[in-house]
């Protein structure tokens, strides 16, 4: 199962892997995807809890719209 969120502060490689690293540690999550271009994320991954996601986003320094 993939969940797409919209982050808008996203825009540079530095952020790709600030977000990466903090979503790789989430229970559940199996793959991420940060598109810099629209400004997203895709987490992939079966009981990957949305609000663990939107906790590790933040941790990361970033605000899930």
């Amino acid at each position: 199962m993939s969940t797409v969120y919209s982050v808008p502060g996203v825009t540079c490689q530095h952020c790709v892997d600030a977000i990466t690293t903090e979503l790789r540690r989430v229970a559940g999550v199996t793959a991420v995807r940060v598109d810099l271009a629209t400004k997203t994320v895709t987490v992939d991954g079966d009981g990957a809890d949305p609000a663990a996601v939107r906790v590790a986003i933040d941790e990361a320094g970033y605000e899930v719209a």
